[in-house]
């Protein structure tokens, strides 16, 4: 689809906006420079089907609200030809309604907007010479590929030395150089879209079109995915269809009425966020929340985008004592379902290769199915995995037998949907403590027991996210309003789990054991799934097509446990991949005297390996290859 500029905005072009399915609504509403009867100036058009009266006004008219008056059209779209405008001007649309109430309010397709607490909507285009036109023609969702996701809150993660944010081209080149040196295979983005509180992390989103001018202009942004698709980095977009603010200048109540809400407050509204919620059965709304999407995929070349708060969406009893029930009585929302397999299925259309994550709380079904069958979503981050684990982690080491099949209760599900282990921001804020800090014990043994946790959660089937500074153990929680405390990586301690991740990183991009059968009931085997005595877990991560296969043995106490056996399938030398006692971890660098495999069999293995597992610690393992020997890889089920 073309970005150019559009024609007069009448009711033929009016007509196939409504009716097709495949039209970008922001081609024709919203702000657009272009050229009428030989005389250059911009053409405006809004939606606002209950309003009495409609003006545009801004830097071009002085602010009066009767230069510029706008024709109704039908549909209840109103549009003006303004010749004196230009770009870099900013302008609203002021509303007066049924009842005689006026408001100004933000072009809700705008692409640029004043910085906060200012509200000013920016004529603007967006021209910009993209480079990564390889990169855009080789990406895919990743099913069958290494996936490591960093997630960064863009406005917190460094700032300038005044406390100011950075700006999107700097950030790409800091962000991008760190990123790479950890291993990374994506960033995700928060806080990145257009909002006027800081403390909502960009979350109570008012320009759905446009990243927000904090750090800069549209362009700038653009050059920061440019730049991170040239160093092979891909970009995922937090997103947020499923609720907005009340700020008077945004959607809320836009023509005096409620129109992007549900006007039922029993659904159109969320007590717990004070945000309304889409009305997802007007058309209208479902093209202003798709063509956003279609925006950020196509207009600024990003790689995926990570749905926030499904759950919320899907039942219209969420966190509510009074609701409305659905035509057959149900919780579901049903207009919400249907938009967002609506929404799945003409982004996989129009942006090959992206992928789309949801923030699913619950057990609701096919969430990854395709659409029409399931809400056709790539991915769906595993929410049950990172709470049953968290619980097991932040337990004293003495009670941790009483949770034992915490860790092993995922296998039980994780073929059910395509997942991402998640450990994302929302599990360091609000007095959360950090990841580090949920560990218990000494500073010592925090810190090696979330060794251990992280060379689990990589070496578990499922996609990666971690939360940025997370992956050099801050110990305090993230604050929005803060730069990372960068000071920390360079200490020792810090530094340790920073190489750690870099490492996981490493093996997991390099062992297709490791990604290649997330999907598959083989790809993983629990050699020692029950020994709550000692909190020791052993198991094999496996690639039939590769024939690759590698062992990892978590010992979760903090006791020493000398020649643990753990059943293998073949015999001779094994090596080690990774201990998180390595003391360039920051562990003690506990030494493993016979890495030769013996008979008798173990765990349903021919044969065993006697390690020595340091405390608090995983270790991951190899078979040697030997001349003339036939590979052999793990036996039974997972």
């Amino acid at each position: 689809m073309s970005s150019a500029v559009p024609l007069p905005l009448d009711h033929g072009h009016l007509q196939k906006l409504v009716t097709a399915d495949l039209v970008r609504p922001d081609h024709l509403l919203g702000a657009h420079p272009t050229t009428e009867g030989g005389v250059e100036g911009v053409r405006f058009a809004v939606w606002a089907p209950h309003a009495h009266h409609v003006s545009v006004v801004g830097d071009f008219n002085g602010w009066n609200g009767f230069d510029n008056a706008m024709q109704r059209l039908d549909f209840g779209y109103w549009g003006v030809f303004v010749p004196s405008a230009r770009r870099g001007q900013r302008y609203k649309y002021r509303i007066t309604s049924a009842q005689g109430q006026t408001e100004d309010k933000m072009d809700p397709y705008g692409t640029f907007f004043e910085v906060r607490p200012a509200t000013g909507s920016i004529i603007w285009t967006e021209p910009f010479d993209w480079t990564d036109q390889e990169w855009m023609q080789a990406r895919t969702s990743g099913l069958d590929e290494p996936v490591s996701i960093y997630e960064c809150h863009a406005p917190s993660w460094m700032r300038t030395d005044d406390g100011w944010f950075l700006n999107y081209r700097d950030l790409a080149h800091r962000l991008g150089e760190y990123v790479v040196f950890m291993g990374y295979t994506h960033v995700e983005l928060l806080g990145v879209m257009e909002h006027p509180f800081d403390g909502s992390w960009g979350y109570q989103v008012t320009g759905y079109y446009a990243p927000t001018s904090r750090m800069g202009s549209p362009e700038d942004f653009k050059y920061l995915i440019n730049h991170l698709h040239g160093l092979g980095i891909g970009v995922i977009l937090d997103w947020v269809p499923g609720h907005f603010p009340t700020d008077p200048a945004g959607l809320a109540r836009f023509d005096g009425t409620p129109l992007y809400e549900y006007a039922d407050p029993r659904k159109g509204f969320h007590h717990d966020w004070n945000t309304f919620i889409f009305d997802y059965g007007r058309n209208e709304v479902v093209m202003f929340l798709i063509g956003s999407a279609l925006k950020w995929l196509q207009d600024y070349h990003l790689d995926g985008l990570r749905v926030d708060a499904v759950a919320s969406m899907l039942y219209l009893d969420f966190s509510r004592t009074e609701w409305v029930p659905n035509i057959h009585g149900g919780r579901e929302n049903l207009e919400a379902i249907a938009f967002l397999k609506r929404l799945n299925e003409v982004v996989h259309h129009m942006a090959p290769g992206c992928m789309i994550v949801a923030e699913e709380s619950s057990a609701f079904p096919g969430v990854t199915t395709p659409a029409p069958f399931g809400l056709g979503f790539d991915y769906k981050w595993a929410m049950g995995w990172m709470n049953d684990t968290l619980a097991y982690f932040e337990k004293d080491p003495i009670y941790r037998r009483h949770v034992h099949h915490n860790l092993t209760f995922y296998n039980m599900y994780r073929l059910g949907e395509h997942y991402v282990l998640a450990l994302s921001h929302d599990e360091v804020v609000h007095l959360k403590k950090s990841l580090v800090a949920k560990q218990p014990g000494d500073w010592y043994a925090q810190r090696a027991g979330y060794r251990a946790f992280l060379t689990m959660m990589w070496s578990t089937p499922g996609k990666k996210l971690l939360f940025m500074g997370q992956d050099f153990a801050q110990p305090t929680e993230w604050n929005h309003d803060q730069a990372l405390p960068w000071h920390l990586a360079d200490h020792p301690d810090h530094r340790g789990v920073m190489t750690l991740v870099r490492d996981l990183n490493a093996l997991y991009r390099s062992r297709r054991d490791w990604y290649a059968g997330d999907r598959q009931d083989t790809s993983l085997l629990w050699l020692s799934a029950d020994d709550a005595d000692h909190s020791v877990y052993a198991y094999a991560r496996r690639d039939e097509a590769s024939g690759a296969w590698s062992l990892i043995v978590a010992n979760l106490t903090p006791v020493y446990r000398e020649g643990y056996r753990v059943g293998v399938p073949q015999g001779g030398t094994y090596r080690m991949l990774l201990s998180t006692d390595d003391g360039q971890y920051g562990g003690f660098g506990t030494q493993q005297p016979d890495l030769r495999a013996h008979e008798p069999g173990w765990h349903n293995q021919t044969h065993h390996l006697c390690l020595n597992l340091p405390p608090n610690s995983a270790l991951v393992l190899e078979a040697v290859p030997e001349e003339g020997a036939a590979p052999a890889q793990p036996g039974g089920t997972a």
